[in-house]
């Protein structure tokens, strides 16, 4: 969920190329040709959470819950040379490939007294084209899953299970296990959390045996 890049800054993964609803995303990630270090693979793995923001405002945070490879060679059954290519007169070639991060907005960071807070539910606004997205922190994970109040939150549950994708149960049982290891709540909440967890896990089983 925590991305293993060694940086107080996470790096930009991409850009919001489109969504597919007003909670779902895609974000094209970067790569070598548009930046001069792109991000790694553990940086945007299935679970991760990440922030939608630019440099005017923060607009959404987001888990990323699906991803999509695209090749345009793949299947390609056009002509093809027999020889080595000429040097000379053969134009540089760029490999035609993109990977696809499919992003669900549960919230937003919001600040209060110079201390961030968490903002769960489905964003009023609509996060524009070619907005950035970066790997979120420990410590804004930790921030989001608080609230105004200093109170520990997680008010997503419905929502990640509904709008998580064909893995969203995979997904939200993720979270609650990833959520239950950072030791963010109290020993109540905890407890809460784990009851959430092993009934969930306990309906995935009993759908598989149907």
């Amino acid at each position: 969920m925590v991305s293993a890049r060694l940086s107080s800054q996470p790096c930009q993964l991409g850009k919001v190329v489109k969504s597919t609803s007003h909670c779902d995303y895609v974000v094209q990630l970067d790569t070598r040709h548009d930046v001069d270090q792109p991000p790694g693979t553990e940086d945007y793995g299935f679970g991760q959470f990440v922030r939608l923001a630019d440099s005017e405002r923060h607009w959404a945070v987001g888990i990323i819950y699906n991803s999509q490879l695209f090749n345009s060679a793949f299947l390609n059954s056009g002509p093809r040379l027999t020889t080595t290519p000429d040097p000379i007169f053969t134009p540089d070639l760029i490999q035609d490939t993109l990977t696809l991060l499919s992003v669900v907005l549960v919230g937003s960071l919001r600040q209060s007294g110079g201390k961030a807070f968490g903002q769960h539910g489905i964003p009023r606004v609509v996060v524009p084209v070619n907005t950035p997205v970066y790997p979120m922190t420990q410590t804004e994970i930790h921030r989001f899953h608080h609230s105004a109040e200093e109170r520990p939150q997680f008010c997503y549950y419905s929502h990640l299970l509904h709008s998580g994708g064909s893995f969203a149960a995979a997904l939200t049982q993720q979270v609650l296990t990833e959520l239950i290891d950072s030791g963010l709540f109290p020993e109540a909440d905890q407890r809460a959390l784990q009851v959430l967890c092993k009934e969930l896990s306990w309906k995935s089983t009993m759908g598989l045996m149907r």
